[in-house]
């Protein structure tokens, strides 16, 4: 092999590519899609079995003075009456309600903190409309107290994404709520990743007051379809290279990966959009360059395209009640979620999730979902309390790619499980103990389980509330 082509592959593969050989590579190049790989592990725990609990499944189904059995860090069984295997731990819940565990879909801990000051704010790339080449997880501080406090909420998995000042913002990272000193430890092993987007308001408003395009909605429109075309070349520049049409790879570029592997189904899109008819524009957008939508955030007018969403099997995931804050988030009902949860199209059904946004409201998102079902039953909606949990669990799953995993107490699923002292949609409802793969990482009555940031040792107890 002549001297300059093996430097030349030398190089190649630190960039992460797989190393060549000859006038054609030996072995295709191709692009780590793993580069940060996780390094999450379940705590070692006993096998428990819960007893005599209100137990809400997570897909639809409620089973009062019911069993559930944690068996390898999985869910083994739920049901009545179910035997107790030797050397399996009995835990008596009778008289409270257990779920699984509950899943944010929207989140910036981490990228933003608190102690909210400037050297902590890493979750906006606000130079340029389109920054996908940036990763969340590239920016997020592990040690962020609003962690522990989120677990305290009963959250056990979350996806931390960029803001929304970009039309294309960059990577979420999806966690494990676990106490970690590094990203990799939280990492949920094999979650896809998600892309952030945003419509409307935001990225004209960001990049029109420097001068610089989106000024209006049509600017944002233009700027999505220009990425998407540009990344449809880069797209099959590869596929003619890993299909030997040609024999030079195309040169690596960052932001094209990520819009890559969106439209090689890997990446799942999470859209910040207020507005129906944007939501319906953007549905558009993605047909015309054949990638899936994905979930749309905050959308407080998703009640209007509700039977459209369930059409094209977009979830929306939204607040209760924030609204008016600016335009487009003016014209909002309170049923909102239970209006997108009653879509149907055909065989296809509506996908409501409930999100926080907030370091404050993810503490409680289990209330947040409460509010909805009340409001809903007030205004007629045929929903009850396991309706109303798989907004925050089975739901928030589909969105994230991860029903088949975690959302539900289903035999085989990742045992994340909540225990409440009562009706987890009641003002005074408390997670008494919260499990990760079936091992306990929070326990109200018991301060071994009450993870503190390594920023607050030292510091007065009142301060740290």
């Amino acid at each position: 092999m002549h001297k300059s082509f093996r430097h030349a592959c030398l190089a190649i593969s630190i960039m992460g590519l797989v190393a060549c050989d000859g006038d054609r590579p030996s072995q295709a190049l191709a692009i780590n899609k793993n580069p940060f790989p996780s390094t999450y592990a379940p705590a070692v725990s006993p096998d428990r079995m819960i007893r005599n609990a209100t137990v809400l499944l997570g897909n639809g189904e409620r089973l009062d003075k019911a069993d559930v059995l944690i068996m390898d860090g999985k869910v083994n069984a739920v049901g009545k009456g179910l035997v107790l295997p030797a050397n399996v731990e009995e835990l008596d819940a009778t008289g409270k309600w257990v779920t699984p565990g509950i899943i944010d879909v929207h989140s910036h801990l981490g990228v933003y903190p608190t102690p909210s000051v400037e050297s902590h704010q890493d979750g906006n790339e606000i130079t340029a409309p389109v920054t996908a080449e940036v990763w969340a997880e590239h920016g997020l501080w592990p040690q962020d107290p609003g962690f522990n406090r989120a677990r305290a909420g009963g959250i056990t998995t979350m996806q931390l994404l960029p803001g929304s000042a970009n039309l294309i913002g960059g990577r979420g990272v999806t966690l494990r709520n676990v106490p970690a000193t590094t990203m990799q430890e939280m990492k949920f092993p094999d979650a896809p990743y998600g892309l952030k987007m945003a419509c409307g308001e935001n990225p004209k408003r960001v990049y029109g007051k420097k001068g610089v395009s989106p000024y209006t909605r049509m600017g944002n429109v233009a700027g999505y379809r220009a990425a998407w075309a540009s990344a449809w070349e880069y797209k099959n520049a590869w596929d003619d290279y890993n299909a030997g049409r040609v024999k030079q790879a195309p040169e690596r570029d960052l932001q094209k990966d990520t819009l890559m592997g969106v439209l090689n189904g890997d990446i799942l899109i999470h859209n910040h959009c207020y507005k129906a008819e944007e939501m319906a524009m953007m549905m558009d957008v993605a047909k015309e360059f054949n990638y899936h939508a994905g979930t749309f955030h905050h959308a407080v007018e998703a009640y209007k395209i509700a039977d459209l969403l369930a059409e094209n099997q977009n979830c929306a995931a939204m607040w209760p009640d924030w609204w008016g804050f600016k335009m487009e988030a003016f014209d909002m009902v309170q049923e909102n979620v239970a209006m997108v949860d009653a879509g149907r199209s055909g065989d296809k059904l509506g996908c409501a999730i409930v999100h926080s946004d907030s370091a404050s409201t993810i503490q409680r998102l289990n209330q947040e979902a409460g509010k909805i079902l009340f409001r809903a039953k007030e205004a007629g909606y045929d929903l009850d309390e396991a309706d109303a949990i798989r907004w925050i669990t089975l739901n928030a799953a589909r969105s994230l790619g991860l029903a088949d995993k975690t959302g539900s107490l289903e035999m085989g699923k990742n045992a994340d499980v909540v225990i409440w002292n009562q009706s987890p949609f009641s003002v005074y409802a408390k997670a008494e103990q919260v499990f990760i793969d079936g091992a306990k990482v929070y326990d109200r009555e018991d301060p071994v389980y009450q993870a503190q940031s390594d920023f607050l040792l030292g510091q007065p107890a009142g301060d740290q509330q």
